[in-house]
């Protein structure tokens, strides 16, 4: 689609939307209850985040984009040229145009992303502004396998773009999994540019994720909203509060919406109770070192090549490559 504005799909939102079904009851069954946090995501979830991102307590985007920005012609020189770029979450492609303007003649890029109003219209400015560029948005669920899009050009090598310390929302064993599927996906020589948060100090982790204006609780709160809009719940989200805490053994923050008092809600034709005080997790996140980032990397079957960080060492900014 380099001009246009449709993105591949092969198939109608009926899937996703039972899939969203599926996991919302499966989730509220289990004990204790946790939803996972890609529905997060939303149109209103995005727009929430793009909130997060500005805010002081917020360092990951800010610090992500200044290493990508400062370390350009590394990356560039790592990446090639004429690479296939494609993005898991692409959201609204801040980061895109960064990596894409060092880039050396890329030939291709395909944004992959759920939330599809958001992705349509990232995809739709980037091929605007980069014309020799084949843009092809697919508008899917990137932790299940892709299919991707045949191209005008012959890439030299294809590589995963997956910013802003996303994987640190998966388990070990999912992020596991993620990465092989990246790897199968680039094959051979391919490569993965990804974005990973360090361990540090906990309590700047807890501002980070417990803001002091409660934007990211707003953003935790449109999860029970999106489901009232698009599976029929019955949540209050007046009754349930936040929180967001360091667990230092699992080196992750655990973020909940907690249940102020003991009530039924109904989700489609079911109906699950909770308790005063039980809690729903909608995420973790995940921090590294570079140590236990590059073993999560080996095992998944790929090799981590080079890194950037920034001066502080608050994040880094990760080359894989499938040998």
């Amino acid at each position: 689609m380099t001009h246009g504005a449709q993105a591949r799909t092969g198939r109608s939102d009926a899937p996703l939307v039972e899939r969203f079904l599926t996991d919302v009851f499966a989730g509220l069954a289990r004990m204790p209850k946790s939803i996972p946090s890609k529905y997060l995501y939303d149109e209103r979830g995005m727009q929430l985040y793009e909130r997060i991102c500005a805010l002081e307590e917020y360092y990951p985007a800010r610090t992500e984009a200044a290493i990508l920005q400062d370390h350009a012609r590394e990356i560039s020189a790592a990446i090639g040229p004429q690479s296939h770029i494609i993005e898991y979450g692409s959201g609204n492609g801040q980061k895109t145009w960064l990596l894409l303007d060092a880039l050396e003649c890329p030939v291709a890029y395909v944004p992959v992303d759920v939330a599809v109003i958001p992705l349509l219209e990232a995809s739709s400015a980037i091929a605007r502004g980069y014309p020799s560029i084949d843009v092809h948005p697919v508008h899917a669920d990137f932790t299940k396998p892709l299919q991707l899009p045949a191209l005008r050009v012959r890439p030299r090598r294809k590589v995963v773009f997956f910013p802003g310390s996303t994987i640190g929302n998966c388990t070990a064993l999912e992020a596991a999994v993620l990465l092989q599927r990246a790897a199968n996906l680039v094959g051979k020589g391919g490569g993965m540019l990804i974005g990973i948060d360090l361990d540090k100090a906990p309590r700047m982790l807890e501002r980070a994720y417990d803001d002091s204006a409660g934007v990211t609780r707003a953003f935790n709160l449109n999860l029970l909203e999106r489901i009232n809009r698009e599976l029929g719940g019955t949540f209050r989200p007046n009754t349930f509060g936040y929180r967001a805490r360091y667990d230092p053994t699992f080196r992750r923050i655990e973020a909940h919406l907690v249940s102020r008092v003991a009530q039924r809600v109904r989700v489609g034709a079911r109906t699950f109770s909770f308790t005063a005080g039980e809690p729903l997790l909608t995420e973790y996140a995940h921090k590294y070192t570079i140590a236990s980032f590059t073993e999560l990397v080996r095992v998944a079957g790929m090799a981590l090549c080079s890194y950037w960080t920034d001066p502080k060492r608050l994040f880094a900014v990760c080359h894989l490559v499938v040998p």
